[in-house]
């Protein structure tokens, strides 16, 4: 039986990596070899995240930020480059949920945050990372959605908008790219225990849903050279059941 880790000796970043499934996608990606770059607003958390990597055998870079500072997200990509000279992986997990009530009452404040910190940060990613991405021998990205992006449910404006800009954003960097050795790709998570949910569904038993980390197998499919995949929104749900990647349905 083959030991060898399919992500060896690449370097990944992964952002909203200090909790949740950004945390869970770190920790998958860096048992499989990959060097990860993990970035959240909290230290604490980081440093909590690094100590699980290393008991893992793997090795991580902690980065404080706020994706809402855009100046702060621009320089990744001289930074990494800087470092080293490319990036393989790119995970854009970072997310806020934002206020749930009518968009009428939804303030000013509140509708940039979630629009800066869901979409505007992604593009940014996107405008400084690409370069490194095309740096490498097969560079993968992938964004998280959700399926609220359909914006069939009251009250979840600013995130719906949010999302549903992602999923544009996301679709039309695919076909940037289609012709080089990037491949890019979406994941719907769906329901999932994490902070997030619980906050929107206080009413809803965490232990009905799936751990976070039973999602890492996913994302590291979706990361590896050998994936194909350019531009396909994959449900966790279906993904699971087939035990294999499955493109979604629109």
């Amino acid at each position: 039986m083959s030991t060898a880790k399919r992500l060896k000796d690449r370097i990944a970043l992964v952002t909203g990596a200090s909790r949740g499934i950004g945390r869970a996608v770190a920790v998958a990606l860096a048992r499989e070899g990959a060097h990860v770059i993990v970035t959240g607003r909290s230290t604490g958390a980081l440093e909590d995240l690094d100590d699980e990597i290393r008991a893992t055998g793997g090795a991580a870079t902690l980065l404080q930020l706020d994706l809402r500072k855009g100046d702060k997200v621009d320089q990744l990509g001289p930074t990494i480059f800087q470092r080293w000279g490319k990036l393989d992986i790119l995970v854009g997990n970072a997310g806020m949920l934002g206020p749930l009530s009518p968009l009428a009452h939804v303030t000013e404040t509140a509708w940039t945050a979630v629009i800066e910190t869901n979409l505007t940060s992604n593009w940014r990613l996107i405008r400084t990372l690409d370069p490194l991405l095309q740096r490498s021998d097969a560079g993968r990205a992938v964004f998280v959605t959700s399926g609220a992006s359909t914006g069939k449910n009251a009250y979840w404006g600013p995130y719906a908008v949010s999302k549903a800009g992602l999923d544009a954003l996301v679709r039309t960097y695919a076909h940037e790219v289609a012709t080089t050795r990037v491949r890019v790709n979406i994941v719907n998570p769906g329901p999932t225990r994490t902070q997030m949910r619980a906050k929107a569904f206080p009413g809803e038993s965490p232990e009905s849903l799936p751990h976070p980390s039973e999602l890492g197998p996913m994302f590291v499919e979706l990361a590896a050279p050998q994936c194909a995949f350019n531009g396909q929104s994959f449900k966790f749900r279906d993904w699971k059941a087939a035990a294999r990647p499955a493109p979604a349905e629109d």
